[in-house]
This record gives structure tokens, sequence and C-alpha cells, in this order.
């Protein structure tokens, strides 16, 4: 194993959100990616009453890319996760965010903060509000309900708003409230709703569980926008999905038992006989 992981000796810098310019994560994160990669892990482990979750896990992604992550029922998926967002603490090894920031030093929200955003597979939106308020709400600042009721917005926050509206299909539907909406939009407005806290890292676990083919499409289409402006990991069971979301030689990491089994291409990961004995059953 190359070693690849910054110095552990390095401090996390301290964190401060400004600005709201959507479009791209806030570049005043002290985020160093000198070399391409936002995130570090490596020789992760950790264990839960005897069965071993995580298991020497190396994954690094980089700046930009959009992941694909696919594997078997306990094979890591979701403690991985939790990890790298600050809600389990490994039992061995790292994970930062670009070169100083050690992610396994910050809490939840710190990591948050730092630029690190998880959309979780069942959507979390606030139905009895309409999808513009919903935005609102998770605008990237110091804001609370009732704040909102007497605030004024700027013609600057309601452009943000407005261009998360048209990325995520829902500008005709600004206006409903979020309860109305089809499963699959209530899942575009939950990525839109985290898109407002600017993060320049998206976990989005199973994202199109529950969505029609249609729905599916958008949302291949929706998260392949974001890469570039964005890191992007996705973790999905739904294999032509993955098959459309990694379409142009996008690497797909096949995790088994708590430690990457391949990566490569989807042509690759399929063709390789770990993944089609552990995963694919044959």
């Amino acid at each position: 194993m190359n070693n690849l992981h910054p110095s552990t000796d390095l401090k996390p810098h301290q964190i401060t959100p400004t600005g709201l310019d959507f479009l791209a994560p806030d570049k005043n994160h002290t985020v160093n990616v000198d070399h391409s990669i936002l995130l570090y892990v490596e020789s992760l482990s950790v264990a839960f009453e005897g069965f071993q979750a995580i298991n020497d896990l190396n994954l690094y992604i980089t700046d930009g890319e959009l992941r694909c992550i696919i594997g078997p029922n306990g094979a890591g998926k979701t403690t991985m996760m939790d990890i790298i967002t600050g809600k389990t603490a490994p039992d061995s090894g790292i994970v930062y965010f670009g070169q100083t920031i050690d992610l396994l030093k910050l809490d939840e929200p710190a990591i948050a903060q730092a630029g690190v955003g998880r959309k979780f597979q069942k959507p979390t939106v606030f139905e009895h509000l309409s999808v513009w308020h919903n935005l609102e709400l998770a605008m990237a600042q110091k804001r609370n309900f009732w704040s909102l009721l007497h605030a004024k917005m700027t013609p600057e926050q309601r452009a943000n708003i407005d261009e998360v509206l048209v990325l995520i299909g829902l500008k005709d539907q600004a206006r409903k409230l979020a309860g109305t909406l089809s499963h699959g939009q209530k899942q575009w407005l939950e990525i839109g709703a985290l898109l407002m806290q600017r993060p320049r890292l998206l976990l989005v676990d199973e994202p199109v569980a529950g969505m029609t083919h249609q729905e599916m499409d958008k949302t291949a289409e929706l998260l392949r926008s974001l890469a570039g402006k964005h890191s992007v990991i996705v973790v999905e069971h739904d294999m032509e999905f993955v098959r459309n979301l990694s379409d142009g030689g996008k690497t797909v990491s096949v995790l088994h038992q708590g430690s990457i089994l391949a990566e490569g291409t989807m042509a690759e990961v399929q063709n390789d006989d770990r993944v089609k004995q552990v995963y694919l059953g044959e």
C-alpha cells in the first residue's frame, strides 16, 4: 500500500462558512487538496460486539469525483459513512478531509461545517412547509424557523434558492407543500437542501430506492451534474442505476466484509470473479 495519507501530526483548521454562492462549495473552507485527493480513508477498522464491520478499509476520493460504492448487505457501507460523518468512532485508522483536516478529531456538526454533507436513504423534509421554505431553512447560515418569520431575504439569497430549484427540477413546485411531492421529488428536495449547505463532499445513501425509472434517470442526471463542483459518493444497491450513473468510466468500488474487494469501471468490477462470487451470486 502506498503511503498516500497526509501526516497525522497536522492539526485540523478552524472552519468558518462564509458567503452564499450555491453553485460551488465554499472555497474559504480550509481544505487542502494539493495532491488532488479530497477524502483519505486508511487502515480503518471498527468492530461491534465481536463483529468486524469495517476491516482495514482504504478508500481515496479525488476532488470533484463521482464515486459509486456497491456491496451486499452487511458489507459496511453505512458504517463507513457513519465514521466519515462523525456518528461512529473507529477502533483504528485515519480519515482526512484534504491534507490537513482530521475528521476523527471533529464532532458531527464540525464535520458538516467543514464541508461534508450526508443524505440518508429516507428523505427527511419538512412536509408541512413549502419546497421553497425547506431550502430557505437549509441555507448555509445561522438561521432558525422563528428568525425566518421576521427576516428579509436578500436578492442574492433568493437567486441561490432559485438556482437550486432549477437544478433539482422543482421550480414549478416551489410553493407546494413538501408533503405533497412524490417520493422521488422529496429525494431531490433533500439533495437540494443539502446543497444549500454548500458541501465540498456529498455522501448519498441509496437515493433511488422506491423511485420510478423516470425518476431514477433524473436522479442520475442530477448527481452527475454535481460532480466537478463537488465530490459525490453514492452508495446504491440498484445495479441498473449504478451502470447509468457510472457511465463514462467512473470508478465503482465494491465493499465486502468491511474492506474494498474490487475497484474499477462498472464493466471491470462486473467481470471480476471475486465480485461475481460474493456480490452477484455467480
